[in-house]
């Protein structure tokens, strides 16, 4: 993880560490770096979730594009996964997102994408780093006529919408669809996407005000989402994050259907219909255990990586795997869109439902998930990553305990987040109470130590 780039882009709160000068900064080392060889006035695409911050940094990083030649393009209010769509589709230089995907309001992000629509690799954003840190190389500032400038096109989300909607074959007819937009950026394009397809569907969360994103809903909080697919008598239901990149399910009984057992279903459809070559899922450590016993019943091969959607892509990539994903919802389906797609993802599951017949909790049995725990360790950033954790030897020692005590009944895993000060502590075991109270024990400790 660079200095200022994490896993997922340049994060923290906005107006505070994510100010305005520094956006305006990400946006002329960034164009000047993407853009360096395109050999005419590059065209960059800008969008933002809904969060009060968005307009103040969009304005910011814009001008820093335009001060270095870029003619910027703003799709205004717009899902993540739609600006690595449109990217490519459209031929742009490169795509920014304003987002700080799950976050509270008060933080915000800024993501690159490259022309082909993908993330950043480490070494890019280690250049930008440099020029903005560092002064490492001298971004040339144009004048007169090739000063960049910018334009608004709000027809891009439509132009997603109509992707989304040409990424299955099956209608919705007779479907009750549930959707909490978390009052992000789903808000524009979910409930649309889906009444094209026959869907009949019914909303909560929809109405951003500009602070109220992923408070107290979404995929953050599924608590919402299935009372309201049982009060309503929905089919199922889907929870976007507030940049919509993952989705959460909600079968018709109100029950979590968790990233995992999406990829499970999708990946078992994909398997019957002759669509997964190598029978082959990717997958994180962080998958629960019961995804990988579900894989060797039922012929599945499923390739572990690191925790982060980067990682998982990376592998697909090398292999020519066609489905991956995380926990939370993050799921890529590479013959769709080149980064995790909450809405593509949950039109690909109506479609399992639709296409089979089967109630969606039906479908959800063929995995069992095992109690699983994770807690959150609050700590100071510089403390976060294992070669630092592990020199406070009572940690060490904990972490070895608790190694052996599940080594032959679940397994415990540690990693630190990429976004947020904090160290996740998770255990999986057979007896929930007590899995609870070691994870506890250990981030207790963890706070201690490093708080």
């Amino acid at each position: 993880m660079g200095r200022l780039f994490g896993t997922d882009g340049v994060r923290g709160i906005a107006n505070k560490e994510l100010t305005p000068e520094l956006a305006f900064k990400i946006g002329q080392a960034g164009a000047y770096v993407l853009t360096e060889n395109t050999g005419e006035r590059p065209t960059i695409l800008v969008g933002k979730d809904t969060r009060i911050s968005g307009d103040i940094l969009e304005c910011a990083l814009t001008a820093g594009l335009c001060s270095v030649g870029a003619k910027v393009v703003s799709a205004g209010v717009i899902p993540t996964p739609a600006i690595a769509y449109l990217v490519r589709e459209c031929g742009f230089s490169a795509g920014v997102i304003i987002s700080a995907s799950h976050n509270p309001y008060e933080h915000n992000g800024i993501k690159y994408f490259s022309g082909s629509g993908y993330k950043l690799s480490d070494e890019i954003e280690a250049r930008i780093e440099a020029i903005i840190l560092d002064g490492a190389e001298e971004v040339e500032l144009p004048t007169h006529d090739k000063i960049g400038y910018c334009r608004t096109d709000k027809s891009l989300v439509d132009k997603y919408i109509d992707f989304s909607v040409s990424t299955t074959d099956i209608k919705f007819d007779g479907l009750k669809i549930a959707i909490d937009c978390a009052n992000g950026a789903s808000s524009v394009t979910a409930k649309n996407a889906l009444e094209r397809l026959g869907a009949e569907v019914v909303v909560i969360n929809d109405k951003p005000n500009g602070i109220n994103i992923n408070a107290n809903c979404g995929s953050t909080h599924i608590e919402a989402l299935s009372e309201f697919v049982k009060k309503s008598d929905a089919d199922a239901g889907l929870a976007f994050d507030g940049d919509a990149d993952r989705v959460l399910a909600v079968d018709e009984n109100g029950n979590l259907v968790d990233g995992d057992k999406i990829m499970a279903i999708c990946a078992l459809d994909m398997k019957n219909r002759g669509l997964l070559p190598d029978n082959t899922v990717v997958a994180t450590v962080m998958s629960n255990l019961g995804f990988f016993k579900m894989g060797e019943k039922y012929g599945l091969n499923i390739k572990k990586t690191k925790v982060g959607d980067r990682y998982v892509l990376e592998e697909m990539l090398k292999c020519g795997h066609k489905i991956g994903g995380e926990q939370s919802g993050h799921v890529i389906l590479i013959d769709q869109n080149t980064t995790g797609d909450g809405l593509v993802t949950g039109i690909t599951l109506l479609s399992v439902i639709a296409r089979s017949g089967e109630s969606l909790s039906k479908l959800a049995s063929v995995m069992e998930i095992y109690p699983q725990v994770l807690i959150n360790a609050t700590v100071k950033n510089e403390y976060k990553s294992e070669d630092k954790y592990m020199q406070f030897e009572e940690i060490k020692q904990k972490i070895n305990e608790l190694n052996e005590e599940f080594k032959d009944s679940g397994r415990v895993l540690i990693r630190p987040s990429g976004t947020e000060p904090l160290v996740r502590v998770m255990i999986e075991g057979q007896d929930i109470d007590l899995i609870t109270e070691r994870a506890k024990e250990l981030a207790d400790l963890m706070e201690e130590k490093l708080g």
